[in-house]
């Protein structure tokens, strides 16, 4: 099943702000006792998250009068429509809490679920760019295949199987999955995502023949970027130990709860279109190569990713960044920086005060001091944060998904050793 993202921002009564926090709050500490159980009801989100924003705790001194504005973000499995009517319908109380206090919300006593999925809609902004750690992967598939591994987990634990030859021990697994109950989904065929080499091959014999003319352009473009853009560009300078301590304070409580992370960051962008062209650019290029070459569970190397993207809004003056991941904030980070440190820069230098760069994809996220300082001031306290699987790790999703689409299929030794390392 194809999985989908979307990002909707709702304007918040501006006296009203700290109340959302406040019930935002709430509904973030029942979340523990089961009131996530709504959304693990629709078994189709994989992710969600609401994020006040713009309410005086920004990370610059912005001069620019904003008014509060309420994001919910949401991966799910398949339509949006369909997505969308289901919240309205089963979380209905939750949104109704929430949602009071942002502006233009129908009133409590005529609310509907059709007035509240019409609400929504018309709030929607679009995605910039989109990367799924486990594509193809609906929720139910995941938990589908986690309860698969535990299970064959257990049988194999159930005795010892010393000396046995791997094939016979693959063949023992299916006769034991053959006859319990709940293994019916084995018999719809999955494959795992490849790399589209094909298209790969195509885009490089186009690009090697388009050489001679983008070359000259590209290294034109980065002089022009680099002697009149950034050596005149505001730098981010500070260290962790410059940053408001009370800030991070409230940033570092909302994680490592769990195995799993979140992130929610918000830059403004540099003004002039070559930095909005050069960003598009990134932003194309990364699209790609999510679409055609990220799409076995690592970005760029990275295997600790959910669901990650990039939202340009109020006419591409700013940029939000989402992720969901595995392991600590300082990991994370550092992955970025020594797998993709160059495609962070060449994105995030087109945003204001952000380490120094050269020539786009240079400097920026390799100052590892600044950059992990800079991260922080960028950071936005996440309010509330919803995981559909919070004990999987990208690389137990993804591990899972191999031991089903090899579980029942006729392997040789080697092939059936190999199988038996993955449980």
């Amino acid at each position: 099943m194809k999985q989908n993202s979307i990002t909707i921002i709702v304007p918040v009564i501006p006296d009203k702000v700290q109340e959302l926090i406040d019930e935002l709050a709430i509904v973030k500490r029942k979340s523990k006792d089961g009131i996530s159980k709504e959304l693990d009801s629709l078994s189709i989100i994989h992710f969600a998250r609401w994020v006040v924003i713009d309410h005086g705790k920004s990370w610059i001194n912005d001069v620019k009068k904003r008014d509060p504005k309420l994001l919910f973000v949401v991966d799910f499995d398949g339509d949006k429509n369909i997505m969308l009517e289901k919240v309205c319908e089963n979380s209905s109380t939750i949104l109704d809490l929430i949602y009071v206090f942002c502006e233009d919300y129908p009133s409590l006593n005529q609310v509907t679920t059709a007035s509240r999925v019409a609400y929504l809609k018309q709030h929607i902004i679009k995605d910039t760019a989109v990367y799924i750690g486990a594509p193809g992967r609906s929720v139910v598939q995941i938990q589908n295949e986690k309860k698969l591994r535990n299970s064959i987990r257990d049988f194999l634990d159930s005795r010892s199987w010393q000396g046995v030859p791997a094939q016979t021990v693959h063949e023992a697994i299916q006769r034991y999955l053959e006859s319990s109950d709940g293994f019916d989904f084995l018999e719809e065929g999955k494959v795992m995502p490849r790399i589209n080499y094909p298209v790969l091959i195509l885009t490089g014999l186009v690009v090697l023949c388009l050489l001679p003319i983008i070359l000259p352009f590209l290294v034109i473009w980065l002089l022009i970027l680099h002697f009149f853009y950034e050596k005149k560009d505001v730098n981010f300078t500070k260290n962790r130990s410059q940053l408001d301590n009370k800030f991070l304070d409230d940033l570092e409580q909302y994680e490592d709860w769990l195995d799993q992370n979140q992130f929610t960051q918000l830059v403004d962008m540099k003004v002039g279109k070559v930095r909005l062209i050069s960003i598009k650019a990134m932003f194309l290029l990364s699209n790609f190569l999510i679409k055609f070459v990220f799409n076995q569970g690592k970005l760029m190397g990275i295997p600790t990713i959910h669901f990650a993207k990039w939202v340009m809004f109020e006419k591409n003056s700013r940029v939000l960044f989402f992720s969901n991941f595995d392991g600590s904030w300082q990991q994370y980070l550092g992955d970025f920086i020594d797998n993709s440190g160059w495609g962070l820069t060449g994105i995030f230098s087109n945003t204001k005060v952000f380490p120094k760069t050269n020539f786009l994809i240079t400097g920026g996220a390799y100052k590892e001091e600044y950059f992990l300082a800079w991260s922080r001031n960028s950071e936005l306290v996440t309010n509330f944060w919803y995981s559909a699987y919070p004990d999987l790790s990208i690389k137990n999703v993804n591990n899972n998904s191999r031991i089903r689409v090899h579980v029942m299929k006729q392997l040789s030794e080697r092939k059936a050793a190999k199988f038996l390392k993955l449980i």
